[in-house]
């Protein structure tokens, strides 16, 4: 149904459909993370779930902050589905892990109440930049279904599956 659709919508615009597999090179932007690199982090962080014998939500985000690639570990709370995309969209938004941004945001801190800006933001461990080979934050992930220590765990395990 989708593939007849995007079919459809191709050639309506006269475009042949070869041509939309070879653009799709060009519409990647330099410096955001492939869909190959976010399968990788997803499968690093859910090893180490495995390793500690927890259940997780996993999601990536690009360098924009939108979502690339997303895992539910069968069991994984649904409440932390939520939770994992804000932790990767937090730490991308202010380019930080969301536990940094936490410790600035405690009460009597200078960033105290951001959480309740950009659509609300996760403000405890679990979300971590992704950088590419040079150090440039090309995404990040942020996972969610265990204690805070055991998400960062497995989301420095992700971050560094690359």
């Amino acid at each position: 149904m989708l593939k007849s659709a995007i079919l459809g919508t191709v050639m309506l615009l006269g475009l042949p459909v070869s041509a939309l597999a070879a653009d799709a090179g060009k519409l990647q932007l330099p410096g955001d993370i492939t869909l190959a690199q976010a399968e990788k982090v997803v499968a690093a962080a859910k090893a180490k779930a495995l390793e500690q014998g927890t259940l997780m939500n996993i999601a990536v985000v690009d360098a924009g902050g939108n979502l690339k690639a997303f895992a539910r570990m069968d069991g994984a709370f649904l409440g932390s589905i939520d939770i994992s995309a804000k932790k990767a969209k937090t730490a991308r938004a202010f380019n930080m892990s969301s536990k940094e941004l936490g410790d600035l945001a405690q009460p009597g801190q200078p960033l105290y109440g951001i959480e309740a800006t950009n659509g609300g933001l996760a403000i405890f461990g679990g979300g971590e930049l992704i950088r590419d080979k040079s150090g440039t934050i090309i995404g990040a992930i942020g996972v969610s279904g265990s204690s805070v220590e055991n998400d960062m765990a497995v989301s420095q395990a992700g971050a560094a599956g690359l």
